[in-house]
Order: structure tokens, then sequence, then C-alpha cells
């Protein structure tokens, strides 16, 4: 052992394992790599060679006689008949038959379809019915003739921990420096760090990221042979690796006949394996998946929400030199062609896969990691429990050219790396740093493939940076395409100046775009390439003073508040009456019309009560809101004062909005059925004076 194995033994006694017996067994059988450690752990926790050897033949043993190869099926169901029962090591599956009304188990290697089971074990193991699941399993026979089955379940134990201790965890990592944690990480899934690059280790800890930050949105795209599928299909039993025939709106999203969540709703990662092969019959699969990358919620008669993030990997088939210098490929090429902008808009990361080594032993470790399941435990809790984008959100400062899904996917991939290496919040400034140029890269890399494609400049802004501590702001590149004027410069149609809203009396304005080839030499980056709009561009909203009568209609939120929005970063809200259902709601309402403008990424909310305001109630509500507003990037801040008066609305461009009666200036709708019960523009308003000035 050497000293980082010396380390790891003595801190995470028992919950580690020699990667060399792994191999070892790994190459005579298709158990998957979390199986196979769960019986390394419970044969060979021991240093002693004379132990680990005769664990080692337990294993082998154990494998010999509970796990059972396709074409041994019939004996198998031969050794059930004649013994009785017999346990296996197999994955299980549950599905229901509407027309029997009844469940039937089947394991993958039993070829049976029809094992009896009873109603406990697919209600404590809800994956058994999506999926299913790695178990030891007990297979009975049946010996009533009477009944229908010959088969049926008498036991069933998943493959992984009984119990993990988070804190535990944390304390542990707390012993080992960054690098040393990288190492560590590295180890438990099987890689020797010491014959990796730093660049090429970072490649591997953000193929994890999937696995702890919900609602990640991943690809990687690179030759074949490295890996890419592994760590979904089996490095943890919190993932499920799909192919592309398999990419239904029912199995993936909601199956409206049997009532049921697809996949999204039972595993913390969907992962499709050869993306290019993905076959969409049905073009709302498209649509719903959209929606769910965007904020992970859809629509299917019923509102879903899931947390489950979404991998792609694939193949390349040509050279990436080729790709990057050539104005008709773009390293997006081996998607479907169902997958538009939209969807590639919502990757955070795009991993570069050809920089990835080929499978070889001579990457494989011989030392001490993690047991499988151990680690993939902790990223589990993660996954659910732990939420770092609030602080990221606090220390990242990002350029002018991140716009809001570059930001969305910057910030929750720096989130996942630090979760990955510093459970416990103590990443220091040169290594959050670090992580964050990594992040920024992975996401240029999406947005300069979309920016090939788009024949005007809506993607055009590809200099995405970062502001160091110190305030330097940093540009960062792909080092693929730096030097690929095709990449960085592309080439564009012609955009005809047309026009649009003659009647209402003013024209869009087109950008033109030069047809000339692009040049060979790369300008130099410059920050101030898409500076703001001039006042000839954008005309400045107006100071306004008016009143709104007791009964008028036309009065929204968007129509009196949106035309103050362009460029607001944070808005002020003080009304002191959000206190009771009707008034949050209003609340909420500002709140969207807000999100819709895309750029306002903080809302502080200052509110007061009194003796008859129900805090605990309003405290939950806000709370949702909160949490449903953090999905979309933006951060609010509730502060209660006893005593207020006020009722403004602050933008941090210098606009005030005073409104008489705050939010709540809307007349309770006769009922809920009437027009203007969910359009504010059309609903009545009560008399109150507004005033829209600059400061």
């Amino acid at each position: 052992m050497d000293t980082l194995d010396q380390k790891l033994n003595s801190i995470f006694d028992g919950k580690v394992v020699r990667k060399e017996l792994l191999h070892r067994i790994k190459k005579g059988t298709n158990v998957p790599t979390f199986v196979l450690e769960f019986l390394l752990a419970k044969y060979c926790a021991s240093n002693d060679p004379a132990e680990i050897d005769a664990g080692m033949e337990a294993v082998l043993a154990t494998l010999q006689e509970n796990y059972v190869r396709p074409d041994e099926s019939n004996a198998a169901q031969s050794r059930v008949a004649t013994r009785g029962k017999h346990r296996f090591i197999d994955k299980v599956h549950v599905r229901y038959v509407e027309k029997e009304k009844r469940h039937w188990a089947a394991l993958e290697n039993f070829n049976s379809q029809r094992i009896a089971i009873g109603q406990k074990f697919y209600k404590d193991n809800d994956r058994l019915l999506e999926g299913g699941i790695w178990a030891e399993v007990t297979i009975a026979h049946n010996d009533i003739d009477e009944d229908n089955y010959a088969f049926y379940v008498e036991d069933l134990r998943p493959i992984q921990l009984s119990r993990f201790n988070f804190e535990q965890y944390v304390e542990g990592r707390s012993e080992f420096t960054r690098d040393e944690w990288i190492d560590v990480v590295l180890r438990s899934v099987g890689l020797e760090p010491a014959k990796l690059s730093r660049r090429v280790k970072l490649h591997f800890i953000a193929r994890l990221a999937p696995l702890v930050e919900p609602n990640f949105n991943f690809i990687e795209l690179g030759p074949r042979g490295t890996g890419k599928s592994y760590f979904f299909s089996e490095f943890s039993p919190y993932s499920t690796l799909v192919s592309g025939g398999q990419a239904t709106k029912a199995t993936l999203f909601y199956n409206n006949a049997r009532g049921k969540v697809g996949l999204v709703g039972f595993w913390d990662t969907v992962a499709f394996d050869e993306v290019s092969g993905i076959k969409v019959r049905d073009p709302d699969t498209i649509q719903i998946m959209k929606d769910f990358m965007a904020n992970g919620r859809f629509s299917r008669g019923v509102e879903v929400i899931a947390d489950a993030s979404l991998s792609f990997v694939g193949n390349i088939d040509l050279s990436i030199e080729q790709i990057v210098n050539s104005t008709e490929y773009d390293l997006f090429q081996p998607l479907p062609p169902e997958f538009d902008l939209a969807v590639m808009d919502r990757f955070a990361c795009y991993l570069p896969g050809w920089e990835m080594p080929k499978n070889s032993s001579e990457f494989l470790t011989g030392n001490y990691g993690f047991i499988t399941d151990y680690l993939a435990e902790a990223f589990h809790y993660m996954f659910q429990h732990t939420n770092r984008y609030e602080e990221v959100s606090r220390r990242i400062q990002l350029g002018r050219a991140v716009e809001g899904r570059d930001e969305k996917g910057i910030k929750k991939t720096v989130a996942a790396l630090l979760k990955i290496l510093h459970p416990a919040s103590n990443c220091t400034d040169e290594e959050f740093e670090e992580y964050v140029a990594y992040a920024v890269e992975c996401r240029r890399r999406v947005k300069e493939q979309m920016n090939k494609r788009k024949p005007d400049v809506e993607f055009a802004k590809i200099n995405l940076s970062y502001f160091k501590i110190d305030g330097e702001e940093i540009v960062i590149y792909c080092p693929e395409s730096k030097n690929a004027p095709a990449t960085q410069n592309p080439a564009r149609r012609s955009l005809k100046e047309k026009a649009a809203g003659v009647e209402r009396g003013y024209k869009e304005q087109l950008v033109e775009v030069d047809e000339k080839p692009a040049s060979t030499d790369l300008p130099e980056p410059s920050l101030n390439q898409f500076a703001p709009l001039t006042e000839a561009q954008v005309q400045e909203p107006q100071e306004q003073h008016f009143t709104i009568m007791y009964g008028a209609t036309g009065y929204s939120y968007e129509s009196i508040i949106g035309p103050y929005l362009n460029g607001v970063k944070e808005i002020v809200v003080e009304d002191p009456y959000i206190r009771i259902t009707h008034q949050i709601q209003n609340f909420v309402r500002f709140c969207e019309t807000v999100v819709k403008f895309g750029s306002v990424r903080r809302i502080n909310l200052i509110t007061s009560y009194d003796d008859d305001t129900p805090l605990a109630e309003i405290q939950d509500k806000l709370a949702e809101l909160k949490q449903s507003l953090l999905e979309v990037d933006v951060v609010l801040d509730v502060q209660l004062k006893e005593n207020m008066h006020d009722r403004e609305i602050r933008l941090d461009n210098g606009w005030v909005i005073k409104i008489g009666r705050g939010l709540d200036f809307y007349q309770k709708p006769g009922g809920w059925f009437e027009i203007g019960a969910n359009d504010l523009s059309l609903r009545k308003c009560l008399e109150t004076k507004v005033d829209i000035f600059k400061i």
C-alpha cells in the first residue's frame, strides 16, 4: 500500500476495497461493478493475503452458484424446481399486467416472465417497476397445481448499502487535500491517477456530475472505447442507461394509460447511449424533453416535477480538427435531426470525449478505492439533500457575454464539482476559479457549435468570461477550436432586411451579415464586442404619473412594470401586505412577470406582519416560491418587518415604481370561471395611483 492507500484504509476502514481484485474478477463476467464490489466487500475486507485469497474463492463460488448466465436459464429453473428454492444474484424487473390485474416479476437471466411477487417488495422498491434493480433474490417453487405460475419471490434484498452516514463521509474527506481526494475518487472508479494529466483527471470528475446535481444536462461525444457509458451502466445503482429505441414519452416521462411517471421519476440519472441512434416517433417527446431539461417539470395532463439529470453519450466519426475547421460540420453532428437548437441550448456541459484515453489495462489501478456502492450512496445523498447553487451564485462573477442559459449551465457545473470534491464547502478561491474556468469552457463548447448552426447572431456571444478574485477578467477558449476561424468567426448567410409590425409604426431592425469568407487571422477578443444598444436603437421608457380608475381593465404587472425591466438584474419590492393567500398569489404573478424578461437574478421582498399574521403559513408558501425561483436562476430574499407602510418597487437601473395599493390593486373576481379570473390584464381594478420615476 502507498501513502494514500494507508490513509484511506485508516480513515474509511471497511468502506474500501483493492481495485486489483475487481479487475481480476471483472474480466470473467458481465456483472455490474457495484455488484462485484458488494461481494468483494463481503468476503475480502482484509489486508492479509491468505484471507484475500480465501475471500476471492468465496466470491467466485458465490458467482458460480448464484449468478446465472443467459444460456443457463433452463438449468436454473430446474434447480429451483428440484431444490424447492434458490438464491440468485440478478436484475429483477416487475411489470403490471392490466388484463390480469396483478404484478409479475422477471429475472433477466432466469427466462420466466411470470414469477409471482408480493406487494411489499415492489412497494418498498419503486425502481423494480421502472428499469429494475440488481438484488439477491430467493426464488421458490410453487407446488399448487391450480395456480398459473411455477415460481414466486420469497425474499429480495437490493444490492446496496442499508445505511449511509453523510456526516462521517464529510468528516473523513476533511483529512485529505483536494488533490488527494481527486485521486481517491479516480481510484474508486478503477483508474490510476498517476497515469493521467491534470486536465484529464478533471474530465473524469466531470463525468460524475450528473450523479450529484439534479436536472443537470450533460453531453459527451468522442471516439469509441473511452468508457463513456460505464459510469451510468455500472458505477451507480441510481442511474440507468437506455438505448435510443426506448426514448418514448411514456417510457421517459409519463405513461397516460397507466398514470405512472416514467424513468425521470425513479432515477437520479437517465443516460442515453449511442445518442445518434435515438428514434423519435412522436414529436411531443422532444417538446416534453425540452420542458424537462429547462426546469425539471413538464405537463402531460398532469403537472410532473422530477429531479433526474439527462446525459447523452455517443460517438464522433470525423476528426475533431476537421470539424472545427469546417464550415459544414459542427461538434453536434452525431445528434439526431430532432435535436434542434432549443435542445442543444439546454446542455450545461459538453465534455470533450476526444481528449479521453482509450480503455486500456495500463490506466487501471491496483490500489485501494472506495467500494463503488459507498461512493454512489454519497453521490445519491448529495443529489437529494444538498444544494450548492446559491453558494456558487454568491462567489461567482461572470462576464457580459454570459447570457441566461450560459449562466445557469456554468453555475450548475461548478456546483456539481463542489459536491464531488468539496462536500463540506471548504474550497479555496484558487480552486473555485479553476472550476469556474472549466465550467465556462464546457458551456462555451455548446455555444460555439450553436453559433455555427445559426444563420444570424443569436448565439454570437461566444467569448464567455469570468472575473478572478482580484477583478481581472478572463476570457475562456476551447483548446480544440481556439485557432479555428470556421468556429470562431463562422460565415453566415445574408439576412435580407424585412419590415415587420408596419401597422404599429415601426420596423424590425436586422443585422446585415457580411457574406465574405472569414479571415484566417483571428482578431484579438474584445470585451466590448457586444456593447449595450445605444439610445438611438432602444427608446428609453418615460416617467409616468397616472391613476387607475375603479373598475378599469387593461392593467397587468407586465404592462405597468415591463417597459422598465430592460437589463435589470436586481429588484427590491417593499409591500407590507404580502400576508394572506391571494396577496402571496399576486406576488407569485409579479415574479412570473419578472422571470419572463430573463435578465433578473435577484428579487428582494420586504414585507411586514402583525399579531394576526400566520407567520408559519407565509414562510412555507414563500419557501416554496423561493425554491421554484432557484430552478429558473433567480434568488428570492425575504425580510419580515413589524411595522412598515411604504409600497414601492425599486429596480437596479434607477427606476422606481410606486403603486398606492402595492401589488394588491385588483378586485376579487365574482367567480373563478369568469373573464379576468386568470388573466390580470382583463381583471377589474381598484382605484389607485401609479408613479414611475427615475432616481
